[in-house]
């Protein structure tokens, strides 16, 4: 797979040291590290370091100086104290599946990775909590509360490896998020440490806790503010039921219009996923789940709670849906079919991959009224730039995830894959959306942040970084583009003649 390189300058993190530079430094990092870390859990060979090169945006590549793996909370905490001292930057890294270069080494950093931290700690199914270590899988948490018949509601498609201490930092979602809500509404408490090695505290076990109320700061910063090494999360009950419906549509807008329709009725659906034909097509052959080929694009409804509540909702949304033009409609009727028509969906990333050399997978969002109209722009950009497209999405939140088909081996269609993405993610912004949902901004859309956010905004994002870490060392060059960066990005878009919006600065 492959996502989109930044259409400026590259990235700060990227910018090389000199092989003298990088020797003696890594000397010198190692040498005060070894009196913290065990020998065994240091590495800075080659060969051992490349396979923390970049995480699932394969586009940014760096070695890192070197890669701690600790074990314990105090080795964390020396070896923030370490770097702090010697002016290192850190970055943390989990399961390294996120999308969009968060995890990408610093040329001159360590790499903390976290993998081991990895202990479900509490299990409490009265409280309806779980307390585990941020390197716990997503779907391990929900694995070891079904015995209670409890879970973990967010579902991202990566939860059989994505971990929670990635989810926190990215604010993770899925399927299931526009009835039970994203990481920011699943998590009670986050426990670390500040790049200094203080340790930090934020949100509480309770209904509330004293001080500012920091924890949605946290959740979704990238690892920019501190290092999460424990995380509470809520549990809920599982559904006694839940049943999906699959509605075919021979047109785009009239399935974008029923998303809306279906949300104006004064239904929250468990889960309303959207797909486009192509996308259907190469699932279908992936995975044989059973979607209606002959159809523009389908899309997936779930309800759940009691069998009356599923029943009568059920009947509901399929009264919309019909209203609003579907061509078929099927409900899943046991247990088997529901997870087979919602296995095409989870696996939309992988089927792409078998059908194209690389892909680029955007994720933004726009208003819900609003799907049909981007669904046609992206259309027509498939003809501006030469590329396919295949549209799959979270519809109920308009999170978007067009995946852009293309060579990477061709630099002329590498080139177009770029502006067709950058034309997406202001597309999004020109329609009252922004350029993430929840794959977060890293590396891969920091210009985009100069197209969705004014100056004055970038400064006070870089305000906040600093009042957790001064001295700039956690996650660096990540989220937040500088000043310069955005000067630089405005001067290319002129001299290409594609500003678009009027509250991008004019260089």
């Amino acid at each position: 797979m492959s996502s989109r390189p930044s259409l400026a300058a590259p990235p700060a993190t990227d910018l090389a040291p000199t092989p003298a530079e990088r020797t003696a430094r890594q000397r010198e990092v190692v040498d005060a590290l070894s009196a913290h870390v065990p020998q065994h859990a240091l590495l800075w060979h080659a060969e051992d370091t490349t396979p923390y090169e970049c995480d699932g945006l394969t586009a940014y590549r760096q070695r890192p100086l070197v890669v701690c793996l600790p074990e314990t909370e105090e080795e964390v905490q020396a070896i923030l104290r370490t770097c702090h001292r010697l002016r290192v930057p850190v970055v943390a890294r989990g399961a390294g599946t996120g999308l969009s270069g968060g995890a990408m080494p610093h040329a001159l950093g360590v790499t903390l990775s976290l993998a081991k931290f990895n202990r479900i700690l509490e299990v409490d199914p009265l409280a309806r909590t779980a307390r585990v270590q941020c390197g716990v899988r997503n779907l391990a948490i929900s694995e070891a509360a079904a015995p209670f018949g409890l879970y973990y509601a967010p579902d991202p498609s990566s939860q059989i490896a994505c971990t929670i201490g990635g989810n926190v930092a990215e604010n993770s979602g899925g399927v299931h998020c526009l009835k039970y809500g994203l990481t920011v509404h699943n998590v009670l408490r986050v426990r670390g440490y500040t790049m200094e090695g203080e340790p930090v505290t934020f949100g509480a076990e309770a209904l509330d806790a004293p001080g500012y109320d920091l924890l949605a700061a946290v959740i979704g910063s990238e690892g920019m503010l501190a290092v999460a090494l424990e995380v509470t999360v809520r549990l809920i009950p599982q559904p006694q039921l839940a049943r999906c419906i699959m509605a075919s549509f021979d047109d785009v807008r009239k399935a974008g219009d029923a998303v809306a329709a279906v949300i104006a009725a004064g239904i929250i659906p468990a889960g309303l996923e959207m797909m486009d034909r192509p996308m259907t097509a190469a699932v279908e052959d992936f995975v044989q789940a059973g979607y209606d080929l002959s159809a523009e694009a389908i899309l997936l409804c779930e309800s759940d709670g009691t069998p009356e509540e599923v029943e009568e909702e059920i009947a509901r949304m399929s009264a919309v849906l019909e209203a609003a033009g579907a061509t078929a409609i099927a409900v899943s009727r046991d247990e088997e079919e529901r997870a087979r028509f919602w296995s095409g969906r989870k696996n939309a990333f992988p089927a792409s991959g078998r059908i194209s050399p690389d892909y680029m997978c955007m994720d933004s969002t726009i208003p819900r009224k609003r799907l049909a109209d981007i669904l046609l722009a992206i259309a027509e950009m498939e003809k501006k730039y030469q590329l396919r497209c295949c549209n799959v999405f979270h519809a109920g939140d308009g999170n978007l995830h067009p995946l852009i088909l293309f060579d990477a081996n061709d630099p002329d269609e590498l080139r177009r894959c770029e502006l067709f993405g950058a034309d997406i993610l202001e597309t999004s912004v020109a329609m009252g959306g922004t350029i993430t949902g929840e794959h977060g901004v890293g590396v891969e859309k920091l210009n985009s942040m100069c197209t969705q956010f004014t100056t004055e905004e970038n400064a006070q994002m870089f305000a906040l970084k600093a009042a957790f870490d001064p001295a700039g060392l956690l996650n660096p060059g990540k989220l937040i583009p500088t000043l310069n960066r955005c000067a630089e990005y405005g001067k290319m878009l002129v001299r290409g003649g594609r500003i678009r919006h009027p509250d991008l600065p004019r260089f």
